[in-house]
């Protein structure tokens, strides 16, 4: 039992022995220990609330934007309340820190720029939410959904089922496309143009009649169709409607086009090549 107590004294002397000192405050191996100990926990804790806060959330009348920040707020305020307990713990506290935050500025100007741009830019899409989990959006060529917006990049899922993580930052400084900022639902556009010999009443019936039959076109706002242009071969329309379905939007356009090839077969109605008229001049070359 005595070796055991001597052992654990001995152990206890070298673990215990301080490593370095910061403003009068001596940081030893149990210290340092404690002090991840207690990180550890804070972000176990973190979690915990996160999840806690999005089941209170889940039934009450709120944007799923607002629910997001929310939660990832209380995470967030979780850890830091978190990180600064564990430092109080092993003795370091604020006033202790300044001296040593002043050196880690500067490697965090260098080093961590990146990440700390991000992170701040994370934070201000929460605020602000110029984005949210659930919008559609299009930022540098990529066309998705937002899935999850974190500390430091926000997850997108495409439409052929890939997920792209973009860093936070590019959502703050470079122009983004959100088709569901306004709300749930979008205005698409399809053109057609037709042959010089139809009739400009009967195609704008047929296209009305098309929107009209497709299941996910809104009757409100109705869909119109605009007389665009004298074209070159051809008259050309606009066939205007809005739908919710933002995320399936290729299909019903699809479909779209799948009538109107069908409707304009059967009405006789061509839609024209393009056409070049070709005038030939006789030259006056003598021939030998």
């Amino acid at each position: 039992m005595d070796q055991v107590l001597n052992a654990f004294k001995a152990s206890w002397k070298y673990i215990s022995f301080p490593l370095f000192e910061i403003s009068g405050t001596k940081i030893s191996v149990i210290s340092v220990l404690l002090c991840i100990a207690f990180f550890a926990l804070s972000i176990r804790l973190a979690n915990m609330a996160e999840k806690f806060i999005e089941r209170m959330l889940k039934d009450k009348d709120l944007d799923i934007g607002v629910k997001g920040s929310i939660s990832r707020f209380t995470r967030y305020a979780v850890i830091i309340v978190g990180a600064l307990i564990a430092l109080d713990t092993v003795g370091i506290s604020l006033s202790s820190l300044a001296a040593l935050g002043a050196v880690l500025m500067v490697g965090i100007g260098f080093g961590l720029q990146n990440i700390t741009q991000n992170f701040i830019s994370g934070l201000i899409i929460l605020l602000e939410r110029p984005i949210k989990v659930g919008d559609k959006v299009k930022v540098q060529g990529v066309s998705g959904k937002v899935v999850e917006i974190g500390a430091r990049s926000t997850l997108i899922h495409t439409r052929d089922d890939i997920a792209i993580i973009v860093p936070n930052s590019q959502f703050i400084s470079e122009q983004v496309v959100n088709e569901s900022f306004s709300g749930e639902q979008i205005r698409l556009h399809l053109e057609v143009g037709v042959s010089y010999s139809s009739d400009p009443e009967v195609v704008k019936g047929i296209l009305l009649e098309i929107a009209s039959e497709h299941s996910m076109v809104l009757s409100d706002p109705a869909p119109r169709v605009f007389f665009k242009n004298f074209g070159d071969s051809s008259l050309d329309f606009a066939l205007t409607i809005w739908v919710r379905e933002l995320w399936h939007y290729e299909r019903i356009m699809s479909d779209l086009r799948f009538a109107v090839m069908r409707k304009f077969k059967e009405n006789h109605i061509e839609i024209p090549f393009p056409q070049r008229d070709l005038h030939l001049r006789s030259s006056d070359v003598k021939l030998s």
